[in-house]
């Protein structure tokens, strides 16, 4: 549990939190006296648990992605919630899915405790503002949204504020911890609970959980924007090609899923626009490419619903 002892002001409050994250690991009281690498293989060691202990969350974990993309397709978003380094983390991932895939302004919006300032240095007390959270949330959550919270402890008031906020708004929540001990919140939907017990050091969540956060955020907006169509098999169509080398890469997946020459790719590319979608259903199927971003469009952005309106999809 949680006891909080309110001092003279909030920069006083005291909270003690039962957490795995915050207790000792048997395996590592002796890692002061160790060598260099024996640090580094025991932290090495730790770390691969992780892994596993994600995999045990993705019954839940696959339920946030189904309510994520059903948010989308009706025209909501998804937002991220987070302090310290889970927000740091959570920014991250929002920031580098417009040029992996090319999203719509506004699909992911992250919200971190303390603002820009907090993301190059530590302000410690930001997650303690139920208030700030609250109103931001409140600006910027609509009904029909989906929220994501995360916090290894479970109990971060920034968070749960924000995700109380969210609910009263009408949208869908979901929270990631790494302490199954802590309460589920009524505010929340989906719990992901990803139990990495003990930290290399006791109480650094920066360490297990937060690689576990990295592994639960990369793996739910991947997953989120397979379902959304913004790939082909397992090649990145969606992107937005800013500079030389992801012109290159366009380029070289149209020759992946196609099996044609640079010079046909390239052609085809010219054809349509830099639209890497049209390019590849105008090749695979033959169409006109205003055929192909017509088919495109009527899907969704689906290549493979596009396909089916024009012509065959390779395997």
């Amino acid at each position: 549990m949680t006891e909080s002892h309110p001092g003279p002001s909030p920069g006083n409050r005291i909270a003690h939190v039962e957490s795995p994250t915050e207790r000792r690991n048997p395996a590592t009281t002796g890692i002061d006296r160790m060598s260099t690498a024996d640090v580094l293989a025991t932290v090495n060691a730790e770390d691969r648990s992780v892994p596993e202990a994600v995999g045990r969350a993705l019954p839940e974990l696959t339920r946030a992605v189904d309510t994520a993309t059903g948010a989308l397709r009706a025209g909501g978003r998804v937002h991220y919630v987070g302090a310290g380094t889970s927000g740091r983390l959570a920014v991250l991932d929002a920031a580098e899915l417009a040029p992996t895939y090319n999203i719509p302004p506004g699909w992911f919006v992250p919200h971190h405790a303390g603002g820009p300032d907090a993301l190059r240095e530590a302000v410690e007390d930001a997650e303690d503002d139920e208030e700030a959270a609250a109103a931001e949330l409140r600006g910027s959550v609509a009904d029909g949204d989906f929220v994501l919270g995360l916090t290894a402890s479970g109990r971060t008031p920034y968070v749960l504020a924000a995700l109380r906020t969210a609910r009263h708004r009408g949208a869908a929540t979901a929270l990631v911890t790494g302490n199954p001990e802590a309460p589920v919140p009524d505010e929340v939907d989906i719990r992901i609970t990803v139990d990495t017990g003990p930290e290399v050091v006791a109480g650094s969540t920066r360490m297990k959980a937060g690689t576990a956060q990295k592994l639960v955020l990369t793996s739910f907006s991947t997953a989120t924007m397979i379902r959304m169509g913004r790939t082909y098999s397992n090649l990145m169509v969606s992107m937005h090609a800013t500079n030389a080398k992801l012109r290159g890469r366009t380029v070289r997946v149209l020759r992946e899923a196609t099996g044609l020459g640079t010079q046909s790719c390239t052609q085809a590319l010219v054809r349509a626009g830099g639209d890497l979608k049209v390019a590849l259903v105008h090749l695979l199927s033959g169409a006109e490419t205003a055929a192909a971003a017509a088919a495109l469009d009527r899907a969704g952005g689906h290549v493979r619903e596009a396909l089916t309106s024009v012509g065959p999809a390779t395997p």
